[in-house]
């Protein structure tokens, strides 16, 4: 076997990880990482790590490439120049760009370049919009308590109301 060939089956291994990263992904975010300093790239990637859920590693924009060809994530293509650093979120679609917006001020080297969601590309300035985004459990939690604010206040009316009537109160369920 020639190296040539070596080149090619490994390249094609790479291919193929990224490829099993995005079959998984619910979005993919692309960062400009140059001129972070090996203790911030330290600190990047284990905020990230702590985060779960997110893969984020370094891949050549020529193997992210041939990867994305023809799937949901193909529109990131315009952005790969540069050295590029990706992230995979697999539960929460907004969790991968809000992990990473955590270290945007204190790393003032790290940038947005593009993120996806669902087959639509966005670009850095949306996705730094993304980032702000709270979680599907914080939202979900969020419309519960709307849901049982108003429950509960109609509960106290009718509980007053029979207090009122002199009448014996019913429970408070809520």
């Amino acid at each position: 076997m020639t190296n040539l060939e070596k080149n090619r089956i490994a390249k094609d291994v790479v291919v193929k990880e990224i490829r099993e990263k995005l079959d998984r992904a619910k979005s993919v975010v692309l960062v400009d990482a140059r001129g972070l300093t090996v203790e911030e790239d330290t600190i990047l990637r284990s905020g990230i790590r702590k985060t779960g859920g997110i893969d984020y590693k370094v891949y050549k924009n020529s193997m992210m490439a041939r990867a994305i060809e023809g799937t949901d994530f193909a529109g990131l293509d315009e952005y790969l120049a540069g050295p590029t650093a990706v992230a995979f979120s697999y539960d929460d679609a907004t969790a991968a760009a809000s992990a990473i917006s955590k270290h945007l001020k204190a790393m003032p080297n790290l940038e947005f370049k593009a993120s996806s969601i669902d087959g639509q590309a966005y670009d850095a300035t949306a996705t730094k919009a993304i980032a702000d985004i709270p979680s599907r459990e914080v939202l979900i939690s969020r419309l519960l308590g709307s849901f049982k604010s108003p429950l509960s206040s109609f509960a106290r009316v009718i509980n007053a109301i029979a207090e009122e009537k002199g009448g014996a109160a019913p429970a408070e369920s809520a």
